[in-house]
């Protein structure tokens, strides 16, 4: 009986641990490397000017390489040097996860080290992934500017 107890316990533990068919799928796809081609925002009217993920301007991620590796959930994105940016590598710890109440997914990331050391006190970032291919990607984000919501858009192409 004890044994079947234990087996039943690590079954229960391993299948509350496992990641979903859908984010799986997604994680599959995100693998490898993206350019972020534009970064646009819906639900404004006028020049919107953002410092994103508490780095850089809207501008200095356009153009900018993203990269994902999915058998450890780490990758970084790189910025170019210009006048405007900073230019280097970003490290990050990302995962994919779904959302039960719309039922969409979300790319969430962290900020890691060359260490794979968290380095932003467990905070992150979540955008929704709104379009996946094996090509093309759409992600949003919900922000808020002088008090009204708009959402950040960011339209990659893979490498």
């Amino acid at each position: 009986m004890k044994k079947m107890i234990w087996l039943f316990s690590i079954v229960l533990l391993v299948s509350s641990c496992s990641v979903s068919k859908d984010a799986r799928g997604k994680r599959n796809l995100l693998s490898g490397t993206w350019t972020l081609n534009d970064v646009s925002f819906e639900g404004n009217t006028g020049n919107v000017k953002a410092v994103l993920f508490n780095d850089v301007e809207d501008i200095c991620l356009e153009g900018s390489e993203w990269f994902f590796r999915d058998n450890n959930s780490t990758g970084r994105y790189k910025i170019n040097q210009s006048t405007f940016c900073t230019g280097g590598d970003r490290y990050i710890r990302w995962s994919v996860v779904e959302r039960e109440e719309n039922y969409t997914s979300q790319l969430q990331f962290k900020f890691i080290n060359e260490k794979n050391q968290d380095i932003s006190g467990g905070a992150g970032y979540r955008l929704n992934i709104e379009n996946l291919t094996e090509s093309n990607m759409t992600l949003k984000s919900n922000v808020m500017v002088e008090g009204a919501p708009i959402n950040v858009v960011y339209q990659f192409s893979k490498k």
